[in-house]
């Protein structure tokens, strides 16, 4: 790739009309956590999932997604503490390779980090995903990245039992299963030593109405399980910070 010819931004401006930009500049000015995609997802026949919409816990409002690959990374993102935004495909970037011919890629997710710097990713369903061209473009994004102080990554399947649990716990992400007043508080109290799932909801009352808050803490991270293991009844659970058995510490 030429490095001395720059790359440069294309996104879509607050009403809609395209603006190409020197990357470094945009980079610094633009919030593409809040823009639209600047392209849309392709919709490919014969795909059981195709574009949708997912809400995010982190922001509260939805984030455009193309594949089922890339709704899982979305779920690993919003959990993430360290994340602040998000996006599906807000920017496209432009550069030259040495015989001046123009190259363009779309990275598929945008995360805004608490430090203000942010990743750019793709969510392949395999390794070879995309082919050379994919290849190609991952080395060059990651440059860009790497000249104003980003990352880049084409971020790997999650394990299957893994995402099979987030999925879950994402269906309890939103603040209306933190439940009745006083109930998150009673649920942490229950967890304040490790014990298993059920048995900590029966001590603060009916698991029809507790269960959804715990999950919903589980979620958010105040709570913590081992997600590389299948959820279950009796899965150990307990406070942020405690040490249990086999357990993997939650974030967002």
């Amino acid at each position: 790739m030429d490095h001395g010819s720059g790359f440069e931004a294309v996104f879509l401006n607050p009403v809609g009309q395209a603006v190409q930009q020197r990357w470094a500049d945009a980079a610094m000015t633009v919030a593409f956590e809040e823009l639209p995609p600047v392209s849309a997802f392709p919709v490919v026949p014969g795909r059981r999932w195709g574009p949708g919409l997912w809400w995010s816990a982190t922001t509260g409002r939805h984030v455009a997604a193309g594949s089922n690959a890339m709704r899982t990374q979305l779920m690993m993102l919003d959990r993430d503490a360290d994340v602040t935004g998000l996006a599906g495909r807000p920017v496209r970037l432009l550069w030259r390779d040495p015989r001046g011919r123009t190259h363009s890629w779309v990275p598929q997710l945008f995360a805004r980090r608490a430090d203000g710097t942010a990743l750019l990713a793709d969510c392949p369903g395999h390794p070879d995903a995309g082919g050379e061209r994919a290849q190609n473009a991952a080395r060059a994004v990651a440059q860009a990245c790497v000249d104003i102080g980003w990352t880049y990554r084409r971020l790997p399947p999650l394990d299957d039992v893994l995402a099979a649990n987030l999925k879950w716990l994402a269906g309890y992400r939103h603040p209306r299963n933190a439940g009745r007043p006083g109930l998150a508080a009673a649920v942490l109290e229950a967890f304040a030593r490790p014990r298993p799932l059920n048995e900590g909801a029966e001590a603060v009352g009916d698991p029809i109405e507790v269960l959804p808050c715990v999950f919903h803490a589980l979620w958010h991270g105040q709570l913590t399980a081992d997600l590389k293991t299948p959820l279950h009844e009796r899965v150990l659970v307990s406070l942020r910070g405690l040490s249990s058995p086999g357990k993997t510490g939650g974030t967002r």
